[in-house]
């Protein structure tokens, strides 16, 4: 073959073909994640994830240089609120509905945190890009809801409790596999809400 050919149309095919589509990034991106959720941050290798989605090593490799960039990138990708949108009228409704939606994500999020615990105290990219994903998007559409709470005159701006009410969320989703063996699904964080975040803000 000569060097024009080498050129030709068949190579500008087989460059084309090396640009992942968006929905391939995702596809990879779901892929990694998933796995870690399953095996754990250290059981996950490029290899695994290019044969769970039937590409080649070098595919992922050309994208992502080593599995740290990998994972960073797919959490960069996931980062969305699911509080984002939660407008009921009134801060006791803005909460419960909080609660439910924490309690839909908990099993695959709560899952991804704990089997990346390790590794973000190892790697300060990847500690970045989970708070980014995870951590900073909900914290912000929650204080968010609080915000709208206090200027409808539901409750007065300087009540204690309102600065602890993203810890008590996150923190019984991520303490409840700890202490009961199960996540805190829909139905108990409303429970949890209802018992121990609204009476702490003076709601009912």
């Amino acid at each position: 073959m000569t060097s024009q050919a080498a050129d030709g149309p068949e190579s500008v095919v087989a460059s084309r073909r090396s640009k992942i589509t968006p929905e391939r990034e995702r596809e990879f991106f779901d892929a990694v994640l998933e796995q870690i959720r399953e095996c754990g941050y250290d059981a996950v290798t490029m290899e695994g994830v290019a044969a769970s989605t039937r590409c080649s090593k070098s595919t992922l490799y050309r994208q992502w240089k080593t599995k740290p960039q990998f994972v960073v990138a797919a959490l960069r990708s996931s980062g969305r609120s699911r509080f984002a949108g939660i407008d009921t009228g009134t801060l006791a409704g803005d909460l419960r509905e909080a609660a439910r939606a924490a309690g839909e994500w908990s099993g695959k999020d709560t899952r991804l945190l704990q089997a990346l615990g390790h590794a973000i105290m190892q790697d300060p990219d990847l500690k970045r890009a989970l708070r980014e994903a995870l951590v900073e998007p909900e914290i912000a559409a929650l204080r968010e809801i609080l915000r709208r709470g206090v200027e409808r005159g539901e409750v007065p701006p300087d009540t204690p409790a309102l600065e602890y009410v993203p810890a008590q969320l996150f923190g019984v989703l991520r303490i409840r596999p700890v202490l009961e063996g199960a996540y805190a699904d829909p139905d108990y964080m409303v429970r949890f809400v209802e018992a121990a975040v609204l009476p702490a803000l003076g709601l009912e």
